[in-house]
């Protein structure tokens, strides 16, 4: 007979010791009272499949996976989901009790739960969405917005082969447009989301025009250091409901914690507030 476990959980990158998943997952621990540990795992690439058959034999019920793990971890799992298989990369991976590690993909539905609860009033089909960038995170949002029936996507990235690439896969509802005509397309947008890095603290900016923007936009962007990047700044005096990037990050990781730990955690002003920090 085994003595009681207590579940253990983390998060596996190279480097890792940015992720600010510990300590939301570690908040949610103690808020709920729950057993249970959330520990950052530095993995080097090489090492992933050993890390990963070997985790379950530690007590490890699951893990999430960043960069640059995310598509090896797919290739590794032995069940994957719909979602994670469409979008060709695994960020939250559950160890089964049969010892077979089954892998999901949750971006697309942390993108998609924070722009909904940051723009309710946003109907998926009332106009075309600009996505900037060609990139991972690019196709787990692209994912979500043709499920949600978003009628066209116009995609744009800075090196166009990229973007034709995701148009051979996703299809008919994607147009790709040069990255030098994106600021051409803004005024006809009911959605605008930035994929890219550009913005964020560290990176160079986002120089796209951006006087096409319109108070009927709803803008979002995935950076959040800072929180309120220069596209949100513009968008935000053109008069655009404008939604941060802090959101998908908490919501991404929301079905994982409920997988692991047995209870779903509630996203509130305390969360982002933590993760801010």
């Amino acid at each position: 007979m085994s003595a009681h476990k207590i579940p253990l959980a983390g998060v596996i990158g190279y480097p890792v010791a940015h992720s600010k998943s510990p300590r939301m997952h570690g908040h949610w621990l103690k808020k709920y009272g729950l057993e249970g540990h959330y520990v950052p795992l530095e993995v080097k690439p090489e090492n992933l499949e050993t890390v990963l058959r070997t985790l379950p034999k530690a007590g490890f019920v699951g893990a999430n996976v960043t960069v640059p793990h995310k598509e090896a971890a797919l290739e590794i799992a032995d069940v994957t989901t719909d979602r994670a298989t469409l979008i060709g990369a695994a960020n939250t991976l559950i160890f089964r009790e049969d010892g077979k590690i089954h892998a999901d993909n949750t971006d697309g539905y942390g993108f998609f739960e924070n722009l909904r609860r940051g723009a309710p009033d946003w109907d998926p089909a009332s106009g075309p969405a600009v996505v900037l960038g060609a990139g991972g995170a690019s196709r787990a949002i692209i994912t979500s917005l043709l499920s949600a029936g978003v009628p066209e996507i116009l995609l744009t990235n800075r090196t166009r082969i990229r973007a034709d690439a995701l148009k051979q896969e996703f299809g008919a509802r994607i147009t790709v447009i040069d990255w030098v005509q994106a600021g051409n397309v803004l005024e006809d947008a009911a959605l605008v989301v930035n994929t890219t890095s550009l913005g964020m603290v560290g990176s160079p900016e986002l120089r796209l025009p951006l006087d096409g923007l319109s108070a009927k936009t709803v803008v979002t962007d995935i950076v959040y250091t800072p929180l309120k990047t220069r596209l949100l700044q513009v968008a935000e005096e053109a008069g655009c409901h404008v939604v941060d990037g802090i959101g998908m990050l908490i919501y991404q990781g929301i079905p994982g914690f409920e997988r692991w730990f047995g209870q779903r955690p509630e996203v509130d002003e305390e969360i982002r507030r933590i993760m801010l920090a």
